[in-house]
């Protein structure tokens, strides 16, 4: 499922720069909000690994080069977070026995540096709940998950709609203790992940 998120979005960002060109003018009235979210909603159309992810975003702009935002986010994974591109990723034998649901807030910051190139950090505040694959719970848990990201903000329509395409460096900052049948396999990999594809999108106003 993983693989086809990072092919949408590919295909996603060709086709945006294909049919939309170059971005409009800059207007001379800045809007100051927007809603959006994160075009990762398209893996929930897999008929397999279904993500069952829901993002919701809000967002001020405090100066033109200073934006906050707070994500309402929640999905599910089946393997863990860290394990790298490449054969592992994605592999049956690092399939956690269930899967684990998470839901909660996240509070982002971004930095606007040259026209529409910025840097951002989001920490994101998630409650975990651990199914085994008979989806009965096993126990609660936390966890503080940090994306650090690079990205470009492109607005169309008059500057109605945005899109950010992005990649990040994503940190699990603290968790606390999983199953021990989840711990086996995700002690196993880095608490980083290098090159997560990022694409949101959103309505300012």
């Amino acid at each position: 499922m993983q693989r086809k998120i990072v092919l949408l979005f590919v295909v996603a960002v060709i086709a945006t720069n294909g049919v939309f060109g170059q971005p409009a003018k800059q207007d001379t009235v800045l809007k100051r909000y927007f809603v959006g979210s994160s075009l990762m909603i398209l893996g929930n159309l897999s008929t397999t690994d279904k993500p069952d992810f829901v993002q919701i975003n809000f967002g001020y702009r405090i100066t033109p080069k200073d934006v906050v935002s707070i994500e309402a986010i929640t999905w599910k994974y089946a393997w863990p977070l860290g394990i790298p591109w490449g054969k592992y990723f994605g592999a049956p034998e690092e399939k956690f026995p269930g899967y684990i649901r998470e839901f909660g807030i996240g509070l982002v910051y971004q930095r606007f540096w040259w026209k529409g190139l910025y840097t951002g950090i989001h920490a994101f505040n998630a409650h975990q709940t651990f199914l085994d694959d008979n989806n009965k719970k096993l126990k609660n848990g936390y966890q503080l998950f940090m994306t650090y990201r690079l990205g470009y903000h492109l607005k169309f329509f008059n500057n109605r709609f945005f899109i950010e395409p992005s990649i990040a460096v994503t940190h699990r900052a603290i968790h606390t203790k999983m199953p021990e049948s989840f711990e086996l396999l995700d002690n196993k990999w880095s608490k980083f992940f290098f090159g997560e594809p990022g694409f949101h999108f959103g309505f300012l106003f």
